[in-house]
């Protein structure tokens, strides 16, 4: 989404890399292309202008200071401000002393509403709570069985009754508080524009059940609609936070940066794909990370723990970091990894990584060619990939259905993994030091070893056999196992 945003930012930065200090008319110039990268990405233009206002004073004053170079000045400077346009910090969500805690989800026709009900509801079960759905969307067709067919996905139950939305949502309530759940959420009805019906409505659903939270849910590809529906829904309601639905699209990034500043309520969640578990809780120093190029490894560790098996995740990193993790343990991961999403969406959370391996066509297919190639392995050639030669390379080949120089490719970017591994597992012994851990690898250890590993590949130029990476370009591997 804020691919343009990123590559003008970036390119700034690249621009001023070496410069010794800012004169003004070097902060001038920074400024004119950040308003106009700003203004491409659709911000809302007030909003650009007290942003360029804040950067320049903040910038002026940091031509004096002698600690860091003209490029690192300009990223601490710009990072903070994107952190600040983003919502500041991440809302943390309280629970009400007298359960249940409401709710409420607003929004307009077609902005992904319904869908955003049911992975907020999975987000709350994942937590450990209890919710319960209900659907209060009485006048768009099928609107309930949609959000029914949704929570039966996550296993959340959804409560619904014909007639008055406002009864409805009262009863909602009462049933939540009879089923002993804690957590309640109301979905409500919209409608293609904002009009007096709905607001009324939206309102008196409001009053009857008294939320804890009011959240809007915006489609992230409105652009400058956005400011507009977040002001009227806000004067009505008083919104809590905001839902960004469709974050994965083409849209410029417009509404993410304008809603904070224009309402002064910060994005608390956020849709990145169509499954039901792509979606996660907002960081706005993450995103303004990823915008800048500096990665998100923390998210990549946070989604790795959701779907990795605890237990497995702990053999194997105890083995990658002891240097015995084997292709028949990578085969292993790498189903896991497919858990995780897209594969490209990874590699944009990894710092360092260039343009042209952020952009490559990385998909599952490719990595399906990985998988047929060591499946087509012996298990002793997957336990010792150094025995496989000339003639067994060509038996791997044809029983893949791929080329001698994929099988060759494979082999070589797995020893070359296996040389960082070994460098990460002296990094995630104790406090850091050299050698092997006498204990299994600790969540603090390992939780270090991935940012670690970040920098590492980052300072390869990216994981070996993608593009730009060591190995030249060519199918990529996978990625090393992710251990909790």
């Amino acid at each position: 989404m804020f691919d343009s945003l990123s590559d003008r930012l970036q390119g700034v930065v690249k621009k001023i890399r070496g410069k010794g200090r800012l004169t003004e008319a070097d902060v001038d110039e920074i400024l004119a292309e950040i308003r106009t990268a700003l203004l491409e990405a659709d911000v809302n233009v007030s909003v650009v202008r007290e942003v360029v206002a804040r950067i320049r004073e903040e910038a002026i004053g940091a031509t004096e200071s002698q600690a860091l170079d003209a490029s690192q000045q300009v990223v601490k400077i710009v990072n903070q401000q994107l952190v600040a346009m983003l919502g500041g910090e991440t809302l943390k969500i309280t629970y009400a002393s007298q359960p249940p805690t409401v709710v409420l989800m607003a929004g307009l026709q077609g902005s992904g509403k319904t869908t955003s009900a049911a992975k907020l509801a999975r987000w709350f079960k994942s937590q450990g709570r209890q919710p319960l759905l209900v659907g209060a969307d009485l006048q768009r067709p099928a609107a309930v069985e949609q959000l029914r067919t949704l929570a039966g996905q996550v296993g959340v139950p959804v409560f619904s009754e014909p007639g008055d939305p406002v009864a409805t949502a009262r009863r909602g309530l009462e049933e939540a508080k009879r089923l002993g759940k804690d957590v309640l959420i109301v979905d409500t009805a919209g409608r293609l524009a904002i009009d007096e019906e709905m607001m009324r409505q939206v309102a008196d659903i409001s009053a009857a059940v008294s939320p804890d939270y009011t959240f809007l849910v915006i489609d992230a590809m409105i652009g400058q609609d956005a400011v507009s529906t977040a002001e009227a829904f806000h004067d009505r309601l008083s919104i809590d936070g905001v839902f960004l639905s469709k974050l994965d699209g083409d849209a410029r990034g417009g509404a993410a940066l304008s809603v904070k500043s224009v309402i002064g309520r910060p994005i608390a969640f956020a849709a990145t794909g169509e499954r039901i578990d792509a979606f996660e809780q907002f960081h706005p120093d993450r995103m303004a990370g990823r915008i800048l190029g500096m990665g998100d490894v923390l998210s990549l560790i946070e989604q790795a723990e959701q779907v990795f098996e605890k237990e497995e995740a702990e053999k194997a990193a105890e083995r990658l970091l002891e240097g015995q993790f084997t292709l028949e343990d990578f085969l292993e991961q790498l189903q896991q990894v497919k858990k995780m999403g897209p594969i490209s969406g990874l590699v944009g959370m990894l710092p360092g990584m260039p343009k042209e391996m952020k952009n490559a066509e990385i998909g599952d297919d490719q990595v399906k060619v990985t998988e047929a190639i060591i499946r087509s392995m012996t298990k002793e050639e997957r336990a010792r990939p150094e025995i496989i030669n000339g003639s067994r390379r060509t038996r791997i080949a044809r029983g893949s259905g791929t080329e001698v120089a994929d099988v060759n490719r494979l082999i070589k970017q797995f020893a070359e993994m296996q040389k960082m591994m070994k460098r990460m597992g002296a990094l995630a012994g104790p406090a850091g030091g050299k050698g092997k851990s006498k204990s299994k690898p600790g969540k603090v250890n390992k939780r270090q070893a991935m940012r670690e590993l970040g920098d590492l590949l980052g300072g390869q130029g990216g994981f070996p056999g993608m593009p730009g990476g060591p190995g030249g370009p060519g199918t990529p591997p996978g990625f090393p196992p992710f251990g909790r």
